[in-house]
């Protein structure tokens, strides 16, 4: 069994693979500071809960855009599960060429996104990630990495809004059923998710523009990318798990 494990800014995702169907996930939350012992008997009790044992494990990858707390997981990861995990970063095998100006600035989520949507629909293609940051990014069929797009996430953008107003409510996020808001609660709603469904289609519509490529492929991966999916047609597919799936194609590339 493969454990692939992504280290966001907002969440701590686990995700546990037989071959190459996931079949256990599970959360953490990333700003909650741990120590290697407190990462360790969480992951411990999580693993336990499934019924999957330290011997069930044969491998561990992972990807983080957090720096700060990879010393706590790595020691976690080896005293509690008994692995030394593989990292994706510079010098690891991923298909993916890079050309940009300092390749060392692109985050592993990235890359494993590319991975995935280049092994599972060919390029080339668009990733659109839903995340703490919402992130466009354009690999040509040969495998490189051509552009990367990176706006303010769909919740960083609600909070902001109504964090930093006297009057506003928190809400929910959802689609409002319609753009004629008649009060606050479905005028913020449609504001969040029409504003982000525009955004979405005019930067998918400028980078196939700019790119002067053909049957270009778009799908959509994150926490809010159903929503999203759900109300354009600028995105062939959604898959929740891209980056998980490409962090198991990067591990096989790699052991």
């Amino acid at each position: 069994m493969l454990l692939a494990i992504d280290v966001g800014n907002t969440n701590t995702k686990f995700a546990f693979f037989e071959g190459d169907q996931i079949v256990n996930t599970f959360r953490l939350t990333t700003a909650t500071p741990r120590t290697s012992d407190e990462f360790g008997m969480t992951i411990e009790g999580l693993t336990g809960r499934f019924g999957i044992g330290k011997k069930d494990i044969h491998g561990i990858i992972v990807s983080s855009v957090v720096p700060d707390i990879m010393h706590a997981l790595n020691n976690s990861l080896y005293r509690f599960l008994g692995r030394t995990p593989m990292i994706v970063g510079p010098g690891t095998k991923t298909g993916i060429r890079l050309v940009k100006t300092n390749p060392q600035e692109v985050g592993s989520d990235r890359i494993a996104d590319g991975v995935a949507a280049l092994n599972l629909y060919g390029g080339p293609v668009i990733v659109v990630d839903y995340g703490t940051a919402t992130k466009f990014d354009y690999f040509s069929a040969e495998g490189v990495f051509e552009s990367a797009v990176t706006c303010p996430g769909i919740m960083i953008s609600a909070r902001a809004l109504w964090g930093g107003t006297a009057k506003l409510p928190e809400i929910e996020i959802k689609d409002p059923g319609t753009i004629m808001a008649k009060d606050t609660i479905t005028s913020l709603q449609a504001g969040i998710m029409y504003g982000h469904i525009g955004e979405a289609e005019y930067i998918i519509n400028r980078l196939k523009e700019e790119s002067k490529e053909d049957n270009i492929k778009v799908v959509a991966t994150g926490g809010l990318s159903s929503i999203i999916y759900a109300k354009t047609d600028a995105i062939q597919y959604l898959e929740p798990d891209l980056l998980m799936h490409g962090l198991r194609i990067i591990y096989d590339k790699n052991k």
